[in-house]
């Protein structure tokens, strides 16, 4: 007999604690409700990971789908060309449209308002957020059209010239397989949560080429639990969705860089490490402008209650930039995911400071503009854009003044992009492991480690929420910002329970009960027996004690009897409350035997107020 059978529930009339499948059901068990029940008890960690694999591949040749979508729209609505061909690190030629190219982030917008109001308000926006939503807040539920319409709206935003990137996209497609494979073999919510963080993982893997990138996004900002029945089916999507990416995209990094970069096989001085260090803490201000400027946007934006008035106006303005762009400087520059700006900061292709501070300056109001307006994209692109175009112009002014070793526009346009993402995003190691596998640059990796550091650092002191969390703590839907040990759920059953539980008959009155001299003040852990069976739990109010005159109220403690489970002395805490959930028990019984249970056996309780306790006194460390 288990542990769950014998503690299953209030006592029956005869004093024998049934098996569950023998006590009569409250609604008939129909084929999808077996389903629903038994499928989570089922499946194990070999079957979740092949999955896993499975949203890989899928995600992946999402991946290169979407690309060719935005490609397809981007050159018939810049070009009049329908072609699938489009390096986004190369500059789009200046339309033959001429001036009428403002209206053409209007019209894309006008079909995203559209198709976003009528088929899934979720793909507006830049995707992340509502992925994070649904992992804390809703179990890992994305509704299954969510992709579909995320893919379309999110290709058009980009293809028609609006400042987002293509990862929040593809993170939220990814999510939305991951979910709906999920919803459709009923996995428990823990293993549904874990193929959505998988597919957003593989999402990010697959656009950038970065598989250690996307199981550190996964990780540190998607995964609630991280241990290895999570990260090996995250770690097996990604790799997956990477494999499918190179085998169609290529194996080249998203940005080729120069050979001789830093100083090679030698440190990097520390005036230089200095000044990278200085980089980090304005990119750390970069990132609080871009968190601020684009939740004000939207708050702005939101003010205009016709959603298709209020594209008009964003795309509008962003069209107007791109024209006026391509007139004054003979590139657009702020379009779209922006790549080939950022490949140009690297070749040296674009090294005057002014024009980089300008080009940061019109890509976060874009971006801003853009996404507060209703377009469908992600921050992410944007973010390595400013920050490429920050950190190069810093790095050209510091070369005017005091040149340093291996700080130059390409360098510090590097150390820029990975600062100003792990500001913006909270994400260090995202942002430290994905820069290495954009640019496979190891000798950058001490600058990028001290100014991701110095960029979190100094957001964290401006705004405590990062440009993913701030739009959920808006809906009153707050995120965990740090993983904690969860000591108190390895704590073992006899370290947690209260040693002193009344064990009396299920036939003793109520009255006569309240009249003992040896009940605690308040409430009385009551555990009821017949002859030496456990057949209920109660918790007693002492204070409703009776007077010494003469009283009948007719109850038992057998009447209040409630339901418990049994838990032994060595079980852990996080079994013993998965089993109090799962058999809505008010109290677990501790005994002190291996075998049957018996009432002479018990030691202790475990209520939800000493769970409580215990997690009370693990975080006080951390306070």
């Amino acid at each position: 007999m288990t542990a769950d059978e014998a503690g299953a529930g209030a006592a029956p009339a005869n004093g024998r604690l049934d098996p569950p499948h023998a006590r009569p059901s409250r609604r008939p068990w129909s084929r999808r409700r077996f389903a629903a029940v038994m499928w989570p008890r089922r499946i194990g960690l070999f079957r979740l990971c092949l999955l896993a694999v499975v949203v890989g591949v899928i995600t992946g040749f999402g991946a290169i789908a979407f690309r060719a979508l935005i490609a397809l729209i981007h050159n018939a609505a810049f070009l009049g060309a329908f072609s699938t061909y489009y390096d986004a690190n190369e500059f789009t030629p200046a339309s033959p449209w001429g001036a009428l190219i403002i209206l053409v982030p209007v019209i894309g917008g006008l079909v995203v308002v559209w198709l976003v109001n009528n088929f899934a308000p979720e793909a507006r926006g830049h995707g992340v957020p509502e992925v994070m939503d649904a992992i804390f807040y809703r179990e890992g539920k994305i509704r299954p059209q969510v992709a579909a319409v995320k893919s379309l709206a999110s290709a058009i935003s980009i293809g028609t010239g609006a400042a987002v990137g293509r990862e929040g996209p593809i993170i939220q497609i990814g999510a939305s397989l991951g979910s709906s494979l999920g919803q459709l073999i009923a996995l428990a919510p823990w293993q549904r949560i874990t193929l959505v963080a998988a597919g957003a993982g593989a999402g990010i893997a697959a656009t950038f080429n970065t598989p250690i990138g996307g199981v550190m996004f996964a990780i540190e900002l998607m995964l609630p639990e991280i241990s290895a029945r999570t990260f090996l089916p995250v770690a097996l999507a990604t790799g997956t969705a990477t494999f499918i990416g190179r085998l169609f995209l290529g194996l080249a990094p998203a940005f080729a860089l120069p050979q001789d970069l830093l100083l090679a096989d030698q440190p990097t001085p520390l005036t230089s490490l200095l000044w990278f260090a200085l980089l980090g803490a304005l990119m750390g201000l970069a990132a609080t402008a871009f968190i601020r400027g684009l939740s004000a946007a939207e708050t702005l934006f939101e003010k205009i209650r016709n959603t298709y008035l209020r594209n008009i106006v964003g795309m509008l303005m962003v069209g107007v930039l791109l024209y006026v762009l391509m007139r004054n400087f003979g590139q657009y520059y702020v379009d779209g995911v922006g790549y080939a700006t950022i490949q140009a900061i690297m070749t040296g292709g674009l090294m005057l400071p002014g024009l980089l501070a300008l080009l940061f300056i019109c890509k976060l109001a874009a971006t801003s503009v853009s996404l507060g307006a209703g377009a469908s994209g992600g921050i992410f692109s944007p973010s390595l854009f400013m920050g490429a175009t920050l950190g190069g112009a810093f790095g050209a002014a510091v070369a005017l003044v005091d040149p340093a070793p291996g700080l130059t526009v390409a360098t510090a346009g590097i150390v820029g992009m990975a600062a100003m993402v792990g500001g913006a995003t909270g994400a260090a190691m995202t942002a430290v492991t994905m820069i290495f596998e954009m640019t496979r640059d190891y000798d950058l990796v001490m600058p990028v480690i001290v100014a991701v550091a110095l960029a979190i650092g100094v957001r964290r002191l401006l705004s405590r929420e990062n440009i993913y969390t701030i739009k959920l703590v808006g809906r009153g839907h707050a995120i965990p910002k740090a993983h904690h040990a969860n000591m108190f759920l390895v704590r073992h059953a006899h370290e947690v329970m209260d040693r002193n539980p009344i064990v009396v008959a299920a036939t003793t009155p109520l009255d006569d009960f309240l009249r003992r001299d040896d009940l605690p003040q308040g409430l009385a852990h009551v555990v009821v027996t017949r002859s030496d069976l456990i057949v209920g739990a109660a918790r007693i109010n002492t204070g409703f004690r009776r007077s010494s005159a003469p009283a009948y109220s007719g109850v038992t403690l057998g009447d209040l009897a409630q339901k418990f489970t049994i838990a032994r002395r060595g079980d852990v805490v996080f079994d013993i409350v998965a089993r109090m959930t799962r058999r809505q028990a008010s109290m677990a019984i501790v005994v002190d035997s291996d075998g049957r249970p018996r009432a002479s056996q018990v030691v202790g309780v475990i209520t939800k107020e000493h769970v409580a306790d215990s997690v009370a006194e693990s975080v006080r460390p951390y306070g």
